[in-house]
């Protein structure tokens, strides 16, 4: 669990920063906030006062509004930092940033390209630091996307979702995700874009707690046989490159219209955009009846104020406090 040896303060970095139960309780805060806001119940009195700095070095549609558009409906406000607004690790140290900031708001959001610096931020921040996305990880997205698969499933337990393509910051969200709350995860890849063997290893101790069987393989009609979701992203992430091989291999894992045949009729898709589509999906795929798409783009909201809610709110104890 990531939390300051300085401060005890409790930071999300990775998604298995959440213990299975944390991560369960913080979905179904996330759904009742989002049947609450649906039913047009006012949460403005949630977190009255408080505030969050959002530092972006890499720009953002869903992390950005899903956080400020959060943080208003809850009452608060979000302050966006991009890059040239901080110099981050350039005009002044990661270190004395977080220092800084902590002084002046209560939580600090960061979207970066290094893992290794949010993982600073952290480290010298007193007030909770969230991942908003890094090149190892992407819990925000991945926690959302377990609402999601429970919401067109019914649950988890006994559920298998396939991702298919680069095994890239997403499918490692996903399988700690997954771990957490007991969903079955196949992760089918080249050669050339393998996931990192620790977070792997991380998801199946998980696992072997929550019932949830972690596997990675290769071809991608044997991941996709039976299962409940496939699942892709881009295959080259903002700011990564692939060599030509790489993306060359990465043809046979597009995601098409056989593809989810050979998945099964229940099967939904889903992707956590902004998608290219015709490269890791076809457009038949990505707009067709089982796409859920824009319903996993609506839950980061949700789950971003449940989030903000267990770390912030005066009101409520917080499993994460």
């Amino acid at each position: 669990m990531s939390v300051s040896t300085l401060t005890k303060t409790f930071h999300l970095l990775t998604d298995d920063d959440l213990t299975p139960a944390q991560a369960v309780a913080l979905i179904d805060l996330a759904a009742e906030l989002k049947a609450d806001h649906r039913a047009g119940k006012p949460q403005h009195h949630l977190l009255p006062g408080k505030t969050l700095a959002m530092i972006f070095q890499k720009p953002s549609t869903r992390t950005r509004v899903a956080f400020e558009a959060g943080m208003a409906q809850l009452g608060g406000h979000a302050l966006y930092l991009s890059a040239s607004d901080l110099q981050l690790g350039r005009g002044e140290t990661i270190a004395d940033t977080a220092r800084v900031l902590s002084r002046y708001v209560n939580a600090i959001m960061a979207r970066v390209y290094k893992h290794q610096d949010v993982e600073e931020l952290a480290a010298h921040a007193s007030v909770p630091v969230i991942n908003g996305l890094s090149d190892l990880a992407h819990p925000t997205q991945g926690l959302a996307d377990m609402l999601t698969v429970k919401e067109h499933l019914g649950g988890w337990s006994g559920r298998t979702l396939a991702y298919l393509g680069c095994a890239n910051n997403m499918a490692h969200s996903l399988a700690l995700s997954s771990a957490l709350v007991g969903l079955n995860v196949r992760i089918a890849c080249p050669p050339q874009c393998h996931p990192d063997p620790g977070i792997i290893a991380r998801a199946q101790a998980i696992g072997q707690k929550t019932g949830a069987v972690i596997s990675v393989l290769h071809d991608p009609w044997q991941a996709v046989q039976g299962v409940d979701v496939v699942y892709t992203d881009v295959w080259v992430s903002m700011g990564q490159t692939l060599s030509l091989e790489a993306l060359a291999a990465l043809q046979a894992y597009q995601v098409t219209s056989e593809i989810m045949e050979a998945a099964g009729p229940g099967a939904i898709f889903m992707h956590c955009l902004p998608m290219y589509r015709g490269q890791e999906a076809t457009a038949e795929v990505a707009d067709g009846p089982r796409s859920v798409i824009f319903d996993q783009a609506e839950n980061r909201l949700h789950l971003h104020k449940a989030l903000l809610v267990e770390l912030l709110s005066d009101a409520r104890p917080g499993v994460l406090k």
